[in-house]
């Protein structure tokens, strides 16, 4: 197992983190072709659950000799499995963990608060949580909950389906006629708007506003409004366990 540099948390604004790692400034966006993850067993999300354990069991024997930094939590919907998955690559000796099935979880925003709260809860502070493939609306309910890293893979898939990204929606330029962008201007235009949300959560978190952005965005789509509610009236202990106090 490579060594890997120690995360460190330098606030807390609810369960989310302002952190370092490698000298970098967290939450924050990677590029996703730069990843080195240990060999994994993906599934689709909705499995029966023998394929599941199958699925952890495999990304877990795989991951055993691994020289890479990141690994990835399987489980597909079985949120236990998903926690013993995560908690075993932990032991391993993984700090950088990667949820799988991120963009399926994006449609179920109960099964996504449950997932994300309760892999925050069983493994250590100073582990690294990514969801690799976030709309930018949802990346600060995802901060707020304890996700640190993302990814720009987003932005390359969009521009290949020639979307738009915005801070609050997303928009198919075939109809509606905002800009005329080729691929790679917008996959740039789309990696900026990444940049923009990244940073002013960032900036929130500082000022301990993040539950502000989280409430204002919550406004632009029903699935992220569903996730905050669920958030709130599920998992209220965990919200006001890193509160701060003034």
């Amino acid at each position: 197992m490579r060594k890997m540099k120690k995360f460190e948390i330098k606030i807390h604004d609810g369960p989310a983190r302002l952190g370092i790692i490698d000298g970098i400034e967290t939450p924050t966006i990677i590029d996703y072709k730069k990843i080195d993850f240990a060999r994994d067993q993906p599934t689709p999300y909705n499995v029966p659950i023998e394929i599941a354990k199958w699925s952890v069991k495999e990304t877990i024997k795989n991951a055993q000799p691994s020289r890479n930094e990141y690994a990835v939590i399987h489980g597909a919907k079985y949120l236990d499995l998903r926690v013993k998955c995560a908690m075993e690559l932990e032991n391993i000796g993984f700090k950088k963990l990667i949820i799988a099935n991120g963009d399926e979880l994006l449609t179920k925003p109960i099964d996504l608060v449950r997932l994300v709260v309760k892999i925050r809860e069983s493994i250590k502070p100073d582990t690294i949580l990514c969801f690799p493939y976030a709309e930018p609306p949802f990346i600060p309910i995802l901060v707020y909950m304890g996700v640190d890293l993302f990814t720009d893979a987003i932005c390359r898939f969009y521009s290949y389906l020639n979307i738009l990204m915005t801070p609050n929606h997303s928009y198919q330029l075939d109809k509606y006629k905002i800009y005329e962008l080729d691929e790679s201007e917008l996959y740039n235009y789309n990696k900026e708007t990444l940049d923009f949300v990244i940073r002013e959560v960032r900036e929130h978190i500082k000022m301990g506003t993040l539950r502000n952005l989280v409430e204002e965005k919550a406004a632009t789509s029903p699935a992220n409004m569903t996730a905050l509610r669920i958030l709130d009236d599920e998992f209220q202990e965990y919200l006001q366990k890193y509160t701060r106090l003034y």
